[in-house]
């Protein structure tokens, strides 16, 4: 696609750094107003979501180093420059859990309310973020023959050149903005606390692990010789979340009761 949005004389501004930008933007905004629509202290939402950023590119990134490490060992500069593409998802999940928990524990936040109210804004966020994936060329799909498949052909792109491949950039981040939706659609009808946050987990583990079976990119080692990392990931996250939402909506239903 597009790698570079815009050159000033011998300054490039990457399309995948800006649509990273605008993801954590846009999430910080709805982030913001869903912690004032539930009376928790907009500031401090504001501040955990500025601790969730820099966990979030930090463990991202390591991820990917640890994935594709000769690239690294070559060129150790190539760590920093994460404009270029090089965020793996997963890893800024669980740097971010690890960041809530300390930083909840710290303020007396609760934790699923703002769980919940973190949710949609990481799924719009990460839609924004693919965006950004389909313009470096990076998370690219295998190749294919199917009237929709996209042929990437600028030289700096991270994609083969020259052949049609699965658009997965392009399904995750429909994938991404459906699970906003339903969020959202969610939001003023959730039972308890937490439930919108599991909700996310366990669509997204579901719908990323069949994603990954159209996914070209190197996927690192595999598990059992079947499973890429991250569908194992996925797969597990969606069933500790269904068997949360289980127990929570039986936890509520007692409540009520």
């Amino acid at each position: 696609m597009h790698p570079v949005l815009l050159k000033i004389g011998s300054l490039s501004v990457y399309t995948y750094g800006f649509f990273i930008a605008v993801g954590f933007l846009v999430g910080f905004t709805v982030a913001k107003k869903e912690g004032e629509r539930l009376g928790e202290d907009p500031n401090k939402i504001m501040d955990l979501c500025f601790y969730l950023l820099l966990a979030a590119i930090v463990t991202s990134r390591l991820f990917y180093v640890a994935t594709t490490p000769e690239v690294f060992l070559a060129d150790p500069l190539e760590i920093f420059r994460i404009w270029k593409g090089g965020l793996v998802f997963y890893g800024a999940f669980i740097g971010a859990m690890v960041t809530i928990v300390i930083y909840l524990r710290k303020e007396k936040m609760p934790l699923g309310k703002t769980l919940d109210i973190l949710a949609p804004s990481l799924a719009v966020g990460h839609f924004f973020g693919r965006l950004g994936c389909l313009s470096a060329g990076c998370c690219y799909g295998r190749p294919c023959d199917i009237p929709w498949a996209i042929t990437f052909s600028h030289p700096e792109s991270l994609a083969p050149i020259g052949m049609p491949l699965h658009p997965t950039q392009i399904y995750s981040a429909l994938n991404n903005l459906t699970i906003f939706a339903l969020l959202w659609f969610l939001r003023r009808r959730k039972k308890f606390d937490g439930q919108l946050f599991w909700i996310y987990v366990a669509v997204y583990g579901v719908t990323r692990s069949v994603i990954e079976l159209f996914r070209g990119d190197f996927r690192g080692g595999t598990v059992f010789g079947v499973l890429s990392i991250s569908q194992t990931i996925g797969i597990t996250f969606a069933i500790i979340a269904v068997i949360m939402l289980v127990v929570f909506a039986r936890k509520a239903a007692k409540r009520q009761g």
